[in-house]
């Protein structure tokens, strides 16, 4: 919810430069007082709520934010991986910079890069899910042609699909019990 005046600022005063389905979309951030942990630097979790916000920069500078809309269609984020490198410090400036990473048969890779005056502090991968507010999928391939994209001619690298695979939960028709070994 504390994030919620950065998102609004970024729904009304995204960037109006359109983006192309490859493009790299860079957005500034400065790190604040809500963004810290007790040992002063931004928070583990922090980091991932604000891609969210970056991510959504993208999908508006790419124009298909109101397809999206008149589809029904919202993204889920289905798995992540984040590996960090240096510490965000309380009011430090950073850019967030977000780019598709490929297309399979239901999901979509991105990238993103929490970038210092051209260094990375940490990394990010997400798979997301779209939705249908109708039920189900959206169709892929229809997400793809949205994009931009040829279906099936921007597959995401073997080793990426392989660490969200082997990290997934079962599907929700599916039971997972939580026992310890």
């Amino acid at each position: 919810m504390n994030l919620l005046w950065r998102t609004m600022l970024v729904f009304f005063f995204s960037s109006r430069k359109p983006a192309g389905p490859f493009d790299m979309v860079s957005k500034s951030f400065r790190v604040l007082p809500t963004d810290i942990d007790l040992y002063g630097h931004v928070n583990n979790g922090r980091y991932l709520s604000i891609a969210d916000i970056a991510r959504f920069e993208m999908i508006r500078r790419r124009g298909i934010w109101k397809d999206l809309q008149a589809n029904g269609w919202y993204p889920i984020v289905a798995g992540s991986n984040i590996n960090y490198r240096k510490s965000l410090d309380l009011w430090q400036k950073y850019q967030i910079e977000t780019r598709l990473a490929g297309l399979d048969g239901s999901d979509i890779y991105v990238e993103q890069r929490f970038v210092v005056r051209g260094e990375i502090y940490a990394r990010l991968f997400v798979r997301i899910r779209f939705l249908a507010r109708a039920g189900g999928r959206a169709p892929i391939d229809e997400l793809a042609a949205l994009w931009g994209i040829e279906p099936g001619s921007f597959t995401p690298p073997a080793w990426l699909v392989n660490m969200t695979k082997e990290s997934a939960l079962p599907s929700t028709r599916e039971p997972a019990p939580s026992e310890w070994d």
